[in-house]
């Protein structure tokens, strides 16, 4: 079995068509520095590297030139038998990998406003993706799935129940995916089950968080309702008082 999988986040797509028996990366195509005189495609296959200046690229064309290369790379590096998408926000409703349909891209778009830099080009390269390779299967895998089994002490704001119940707001944590990647590959190396661990796992990059790992199961994470949340990242402050909010308004220089 054969999966494409696609990564789109907020100025990169990356791709790999993956082997699930040999465990080989058949291709690797990526586009990157979107919407900048940088962009670029890198990448490679069983027959050649790919590495291409590409201009000032909008997402729209990003996306369609990396969906027409990797069409044209499958001509000699075979089919596919699936295509997995990686979607930042899943809320509370989709806490494992999910076959799209036009139901499933609607409860994505909605969840959007969470995630804003993420939900809506991964849709974009879902709709694409979808138009070309119609005869396979789409998946998405949501990096807030992990963090389902955040008990209520983790998952909960000190707010009162009627705001948080009607406006929806809790801690879903994010970087799922990778954090359970983490657990997975601490476990084989000490040959040891994840139930019987207990793991903190930093991911650590542009967007960085860390997760508490008890016995396989998130159970704290840094990151919140929103990516905004937790530590000090490249372009989000992280954790702040809400009083430093409510200074810079009050010293008129600020709008809300």
């Amino acid at each position: 079995m054969r999966i494409l999988t696609l990564n789109s986040g907020s100025s990169s797509i990356k791709s790999a068509l993956l082997d699930v028996v040999t465990g080989d990366r058949v291709l690797e195509l990526n586009v990157e520095n979107i919407g900048s005189d940088r962009s670029r495609l890198t990448g490679a296959d069983s027959d050649k590297s790919a590495e291409q200046t590409l201009g000032t690229l909008n997402y729209q064309a990003a996306i369609e030139l990396l969906l027409k290369e990797i069409q044209q790379r499958l001509t000699t590096n075979g089919s596919i038998d699936a295509v997995a998408h990686r979607i930042v926000h899943g809320g509370a409703g989709f806490t494992q990998p999910t076959i799209v349909n036009d139901a499933v891209l609607n409860a994505i778009a909605k969840l959007s406003p969470l995630a804003p830099l993420h939900n809506p080009p991964a849709l974009a390269v879902l709709h694409a993706a979808r138009e070309i390779f119609s005869d396979v299967p789409h998946v998405a895998v949501f990096d807030t799935a992990f963090h389902a089994t955040l008990p209520t002490r983790s998952r909960e704001y000190g707010l009162p129940r009627e705001v948080t119940e009607r406006y929806g707001i809790r801690r879903y944590g994010f970087h799922g995916i990778n954090h359970a990647y983490v657990a997975r590959a601490v476990a084989e190396h000490l040959k040891t089950p994840p139930q019987q661990l207990c793991v903190i796992s930093c991911h650590l990059g542009n967007g960085a968080s860390v997760a508490a790992i008890e016995y396989g199961r998130s159970v704290d994470t840094s990151m919140g309702m929103t990516p905004l949340e937790g530590l000090l990242m490249g372009s989000r402050s992280g954790d702040l008082d809400p009083g430093i909010l409510l200074r810079l308004l009050q010293s008129g220089n600020f709008d809300a």
